[in-house]
């Protein structure tokens, strides 16, 4: 049996974060075959292209983390009906320079939680469309556009029984997507 690292990207800095609870809570639903790693997105600099020769540390040990991954979870809120800047600004980074994007070929699963009614259905599609350019293999089904209500954690911060055998459900597909693209 294999083994595939994941690196989970947040689209969130806020300690208490939904989408940071969601990341480490759905992980668990994962079988053992697969491990999970936040990947830090909150020190990166602002992208510049003058930087490209010669990144920030920061920039570099996002790059070898995400090669080193043989898949991607994204998990992010939505601001104003996209994804957040930080998230841009790591996907930039990790793209860049141009034909050395350690994005491509990837494949990854994308996810959001939000209190609104429409989850973070808006910033998906555009995280969607990102990935798409950068040659990421996207699960496409099921979307999972969750909102953030009462018993969606229990306790322990684990999924909670009402949203149980959908995320499971989600998660059983992903680990499917991941274990046929993975390079």
């Amino acid at each position: 049996m294999s083994h595939y690292q994941i690196a989970v990207i947040v689209g969130s800095l806020r300690r208490d974060s939904f989408n940071r609870k969601l990341a480490d809570a759905i992980a668990k639903l994962a079988p053992p075959s697969f491990s999970f790693s936040q990947v830090q997105i909150g020190d990166l600099p602002l992208y510049n292209q003058d930087d490209d020769a010669s990144p920030a540390a920061s920039v570099t040990r996002l790059k070898t983390e995400i090669a080193a991954a043989q898949g991607l979870l994204f998990v992010t809120p939505e601001y104003n009906r996209s994804i957040p800047g930080v998230l841009k600004n790591a996907i930039d980074h990790a793209s860049r320079p141009y034909g050395q994007s350690a994005w491509a070929g990837k494949p990854a699963g994308v996810l959001g939680v939000s209190v609104g009614a429409m989850g973070t259905a808006l910033a998906q599609q555009h995280l969607r469309n990102i990935l798409a350019y950068l040659d990421v293999p996207t699960l496409g089904q099921p979307e999972a556009f969750i909102q953030a209500k009462d018993g969606l954690f229990d306790e322990a911060g684990n999924i909670g029984v009402d949203s149980r055998d959908f995320l499971q459900g989600w998660m059983d597909r992903y680990v499917a997507w991941v274990t046929r693209h993975a390079a």
